[in-house]
């Protein structure tokens, strides 16, 4: 008898909520402003990833309510989702995400029925970044250059065959890391800002504002970098993971990644071989790995080869492990840290 109770209280208990929850929905419904589709009376957005989160902050400040779907100190190229989140996008006024680099969110966003989709990777070029992923033979500068103005027309099927290895977060072999050249970055910035505009018009005026600052403070950053890196003993910098292409290719620097643009990929002993007698050419002092994944193979490799390791952060997501508490600050960290492996003048 006792039990019935309980259980007919707790069923009781679970109809007033939902029908308290009905109730909320159809207020904020009649309530006409567009901002309270979402599940709060803010512009709702979920973003995918870190670099989408700081946009959306930024861009959106006061009047935006921001969730990641990725975890600070998860690694965002595996993600799977939960059914919570799944659901989450569905009460969305906006989600922001940035195609190719995280799959399950690119599924998810795609089946999902919010209003407003913005994908950061329409909004700059993407590109290829094929021959550093791959091992391509070293010698010296001049070469790399040759090769790197012939690569855009190096057609198809030559980055087919160069990202072979790991096609498991790129879109057609196009790099997605472009939040790491300021440049690209801004680009991305102002069509987000647009977005928003459009899908918050009451509010696009602080939309507009809060874009030209941001943008102009990603400016002086590409401006600190050029000068940063403007006068340096070596142009080349050996990392774990192949993320700072487009960085590389903004400030005329070499990237050469132990592996290719997958974290999880081990190195082939020649290739480590070949980051050995590279390092030695190129007066390479560091290598470098990043803050979310194991440190193991940078260190194994810096050991062989008599280097230093130094983190460069791929600013995928903040810990408190990382040199700053926001994209800006581990960016300049990013900066001062290649300004020294690299001897910067």
């Amino acid at each position: 008898m006792n039990a019935m109770n309980v259980r007919r209280r707790h069923i009781s208990g679970i109809a007033v909520t939902a029908a308290a929850a009905l109730g909320l929905g159809t207020l904020s419904a009649c309530s006409g402003d567009s901002a309270a589709a979402g599940n709060t009376d803010k512009f709702d957005v979920v973003a995918s990833f870190y670099p989408m989160a700081f946009l959306a902050e930024r861009i959106g400040g006061d009047h935006v309510n921001v969730s990641s779907l990725t975890e600070p100190g998860q690694e965002p190229h595996d993600l799977e989702l939960s059914t919570k989140q799944r659901a989450q996008l569905e009460e969305t006024d906006a989600a922001l995400f940035l195609k190719g680099l995280q799959p399950a969110v690119d599924e998810a966003i795609g089946q999902s029925g919010v209003k407003t989709k913005i994908d950061a990777a329409t909004l700059t070029s993407l590109e290829e970044h094929g021959a550093e992923a791959g091992g391509h033979d070293h010698e010296g500068e001049h070469a790399h250059e040759e090769e790197h103005a012939g690569e855009e027309h190096a057609g198809e099927e030559h980055a087919e065959e160069e990202h072979g290895h790991d096609h498991s977060h790129e879109a057609g072999g196009k790099d997605p890391h472009i939040w790491l050249d300021p440049v690209k970055y801004a680009e991305v910035a102002e069509g987000v800002g647009k977005a928003f505009e459009k899908a918050d018009p009451d509010h696009a005026a602080d939309y507009k504002k809060n874009t030209e600052a941001l943008v102009k403070k990603l400016g002086e950053l590409n401006t600190k970098f050029e000068t940063g890196l403007k006068d340096t003993d070596t142009k080349v910098f050996i990392t774990t993971h192949a993320a700072f292409g487009y960085l590389a290719e903004r400030y005329g620097l070499t990237e050469e990644a132990i592996s290719g643009l997958s974290p999880e990929s081990e190195p082939s002993a020649a290739r480590v071989k070949e980051l050995e007698k590279m390092a030695k050419a190129d007066g390479v002092s560091t290598i470098f790995y990043e803050t979310l994944v194991s440190d193991k193979t940078a260190k194994t490799v810096a050991k062989d080869a008599n280097l230093k390791t130094d983190v460069l952060d791929p600013l995928e997501g903040i810990t408190d492990k990382s040199r700053g508490d926001d994209y800006f600050q581990v960016m300049e960290a990013n900066l001062k840290a290649l300004q020294t492996a690299l001897g910067a003048k």
